[in-house]
């Protein structure tokens, strides 16, 4: 049987300080999700589910110390300095 863990890892404090001011300036108030470490016991086997920004009804990832916003999948991404021109469109 397959036991696996979950550790909870909180964001990052630059990565959400960047992202709430982001959001004032835009006057938006975002939905922060911590990510998490999911680990499949007795294997090395590891996911790491990235954070969770949630805006408008758009779902944004985003990892700790990367320098990417990734767009409801992680195959659509943006630079975190694009962040701003990108929510002002939605």
């Amino acid at each position: 049987m397959l036991n696996i863990t979950t550790k909870e890892v909180q964001i990052d404090e630059e990565l959400k300080t960047r992202i709430e001011f982001i959001c004032d300036f835009c006057n938006i108030k975002p939905t922060i999700i911590n990510g998490s470490i999911r680990k499949i016991e007795k294997t090395n086997i590891n996911y790491i589910e990235p954070n969770k920004i949630i805006i408008k009804n758009t779902t944004f990832l985003a990892f700790n110390y990367g320098k990417d916003i990734f767009i409801e999948n992680l195959q659509k991404h943006i630079k975190i300095s694009e962040f701003q021109e990108y929510i002002k469109s939605l």
